[in-house]
């Protein structure tokens, strides 16, 4: 899973390489931060810098020792491991990482024999896909692809969830384990090697030397008994590509066996184990590393794990969180192939250069005030997976095992304590970052008898939805009913919930679902026109009518209603659409509640008919023009104990209900519901200029028709299996697509002023075309 990978989940570098620690010395948009950042101050650039990344120094903290050379020479030269370039700064990384005719992922003799993505070198087998350049990579790729896609992985969920429950079974009745030992490492291991096809005794022999090889000290005795899981992992490989040719199964090995290049010729067994290899060695340990990293994390910052444990929904934004603070692959390398500038430093032919993605994670440029870890904060474009053409295909599998460990145990396990004095750190940081012990105890708990910890299914890939019904609920404001286009079930939903709704023009936008969660085929959301806003809210009131279809994900809930003796619901404007599914729970519930909704007019003021049906007199209106703004201190002050208070609404209201509960010592029983923003970096277009075109595929002649109101990528997904997208915001490059007739019409935060010009390539997940035709390389 780490960052630009070719892999399952990514392994960034050789099977056996770490620095020896004798010889220690102590969605991306680079065009715009070439604009906005200062670019540093260099030494000369024929000066060597004092910079090692597996020092003592930047082993310590790797996120201090980037940001002090960052600040001071964000680009140089360094004489450590026999010379290399280093970077600190996310545009220069992204510029890198996407630049593969300057800046080799080959192996070439520069630098030392060996393993060229990583410095230093070291001893391995040629790796593929991620050791080529395209065009050889990308016929590895397209192997890959199909079997890693969002859709693929969904399949895989359940025998995820199956394993993570059996793994944590195995040792919570014990009131004690060891997370790596026990949880992180097994199962990447066990899920892995269970969709690739690997018999069950295999798995725990296969899972231990891998995690050797990355925090086993070069040169030592555990390494060498890593080297030799390794090879028996290879005796496996062939024995099972032999097997499967002969007798496939429904696995992912016989899927690779009878896949063949463009041209219908076969892959060779070198070639497959290659590839396999490197997928069981990317699943299985870089899992592991933001695993460990991010149960420490939470273990320090228990506030943080109460937020999870309340609100489990927001695990899916924290989890990029976790991926750009903790990144279990910390760096990469590539060969500069032609002579070159990057930040003012000169770098010539034959020169190894160091991409470090904490270091890119870590830019504040990028990521306001990104040492602190904000489990809502909006990271799409991380370069924890990669950016270009080895960004990592299997992102998605990586996340979905992340996910159901850390719900196993921040549902079964809540209350763990970490041992802190018996963490075990890896050796050196400098490539990967990871823990090789976290003792921790626990409350013992029973077993689940093998069966997964139930949760509320969602729509976890984009899916289809039909607009059932428009009505008018207030001034500016609609309620849009969706349901499946077959009317069956949607997946069910409690109050706090909103869905993820993406628009013809690419905007993706967040709505609380706020109609009846006992109507199982409708959901329901209220939407305010706002004309002065970036777009979103002026585009769905312009094409929310019957029949329309939108693309969702969901429903999340980062808003529950938590059990209390008694609630008080403060809404404002647009943010009654949660509070109104929160004040019908309370009524089934038969708990006392009080509601207090305000709004600028009675007019504006949406859903205060059905809330007043619900709630009778506990409901108080406050029109702002006939009653002014609502009495916090006297609301609040005259609290009973316990009461559960929530809020939502415009930011200047949550902001004075913050304060006044703090005034009050309150704030343990606020809960929030911000309205969020998108991201600042979206590109403003008019969706009402879209134009219907039409895209031909290269590779097989098909011609598609795309309408106005029906995104690129949404057209393509119907006909092109393996389809290698991830952000769909236009931000990390994974749906970069070559464009071979045609002038498309740029919408990503990716490309540079130049390559938009050139119109070589776009990003099919916002992009369309600026005539009438596009021809594509699929």
């Amino acid at each position: 899973m780490s960052a630009d990978i070719d892999t399952a989940f990514g392994h960034p570098a050789d099977l056996g390489s770490h620095a020896d620690p004798d010889h220690q010395t102590g969605p991306g948009q680079h065009t715009d931060l070439d604009r906005r950042t200062d670019l540093g101050h260099h030494t000369d650039p024929g000066h060597p810098v004092d910079f090692d990344h597996h020092s003592n120094d930047a082993n310590a903290d790797p996120v201090a020792y980037y940001a002090r050379f960052r600040a001071t020479c964000p680009v140089g030269r360094s004489d450590a491991h026999g010379g290399f370039h280093y970077t600190t700064r996310y545009a220069d990384v992204a510029r890198i990482a996407r630049d593969d005719e300057t800046f080799s992922s080959a192996r070439s003799g520069h630098g030392g024999e060996g393993v060229g993505i990583v410095i230093p070198k070291g001893p391995g087998l040629e790796q593929y896909p991620i050791e080529l350049d395209p065009p050889r990579a990308t016929e590895y790729r397209q192997l890959i692809n199909p079997l890693l896609t969002p859709e693929a992985v969904e399949r895989l969920v359940p025998m995820i969830e199956r394993h993570a429950a059996r793994i944590v079974d195995d040792f919570i009745e014990l009131g004690s384990c060891d997370f790596v030992r026990d949880l992180t490492n097994p199962l990447p291991a066990a899920v892995t090697l269970d969709w690739l096809g690997f018999p069950e005794e295999d798995w725990a022999k296969l899972a231990g030397p891998i995690h050797d090889i990355f925090a086993a000290p070069a040169g030592s005795d555990r390494a060498a008994r890593g080297a030799a899981g390794l090879a028996y992992m290879d005796q496996r490989i062939r024995e099972l590509i032999t097997e499967r040719r002969t007798a496939p199964r429904a696995d992912a090995i016989s899927a690779l066996v009878a896949g063949g290049r463009p041209d219908g010729e076969p892959f060779g067994d070198d070639e497959l184990v290659s590839v396999i290899g490197l997928l069981i060695a990317g699943g299985v340990d870089t899992t592991t590393s933001l695993t460990g990293s991010t149960l420490v994390h939470l273990a320090r910052h228990p506030e943080q794990r109460r937020r999870l444990v309340e609100s489990p929904d927001l695990l899916d934004t924290a989890t990029e969180e976790f991926l750009r603070a903790f990144a279990p692959s910390q760096s990469m390398a590539r060969t500069v192939t032609q002579d070159v500038e990057v930040g003012g430093c000169p770098m010539r032919a034959g020169d190894r250069v160091l991409i470090p993605w904490v270091a890119a994670n870590h830019d504040p440029a990028v990521f306001p005030d990104p040492e602190e870890v904000r489990l809502d904060r909006d990271t799409t474009r991380h370069l924890s997976f990669g950016i270009g053409s080895h960004r990592c295909a299997g992102a998605h599998l990586a996340r979905a095992m992340f996910r159901a460990m850390m719900t196993q145990i921040l549902t079964r396990l809540p209350d763990y304590r970490v041992i802190e004095e018996g963490l075990v750190p890896y050796d050196t940081r400098g490539n990967q970052s990871g823990w090789d012990a976290i003792p921790a105890l626990f409350p013992p708990a029973s077993r689940a008898d093998g069966a997964a910890v139930q949760r509320v299914r969602a729509l976890t890939t984009p899916t289809p939805l039909r607009v059932t019904g428009v009505r008018v609920a207030a001034d500016d404001v609609v309620a849009v009913d969706l349901g499946l286009p077959d009317g069956s079930d949607l997946p069910a939903w409690r109050p706090g919930a909103h869905i993820e709704l993406r628009l013809p023009s690419g905007r993706l936008r967040q709505y609380s679902l706020c109609g009846d969660p006992a109507d199982p085929t409708t959901w329901r959301i209220g939407v305010l026109r706002e004309p002065g806003g970036r777009g979103g809210s002026v585009e769905l009131h312009d094409l929310a009518r019957p029949g329309a279809t939108f693309t969702v994900r969901g429903p999340r809930n980062h808003f529950p209603l938590v059990p209390a003796p008694s609630y008080l619901f403060l809404a404002g404007g647009i943010g009654v659409t949660p509070i109104l599914a929160g004040v019908r729970e309370a009524a089934a519930q038969g708990t006392p509640f009080t509601v207090v909704y305000g709004g600028r007019t009675r007019s504006t003021m949406a859903f205060a008919d059905e809330l007043a049906a619900v709630a009778g007199d506990a409901l108080t209106l406050l029109p702002q023009d006939e009653a002014g703004l609502p009495d916090l201190p006297r609301l609040l002050g005259g609290l009973a104990a316990d009461t559960a208070v929530y809020a939502c609404g415009p930011a200047p209201m949550l902001a004075a209900v913050e304060r006044e509960c703090a005034r009050l010592d309150l704030a343990d029983r606020l809960h929030l519901e911000r309205f969020a923003a998108g991201d600042e970096l979206e590109t403003a277009f008019a969706a009402e200029a879209n134009q219907p075109f039409t895209v031909q595929l290269a590779r097989t002649g098909a011609t598609l028709a795309v309408p106005a109101d029906r995104r690129l990528i949404e057209v393509l997904r119907d006909a092109v299996d393996g389809l290698s997208y991830d952000c769909e915001k236009g931000y990390c490059g994974a749906c970069e697509t070559r464009v071979l007739a045609g002038t498309p019409e740029h919408r990503d935060s990716v490309l540079s002023e130049e390559e938009r010009e050139a119109g070589r390539t776009m990003m099919i997940c916002v992009g369309r075309c600026r005539g009438d035709r596009l021809v594509l390389d699929l």
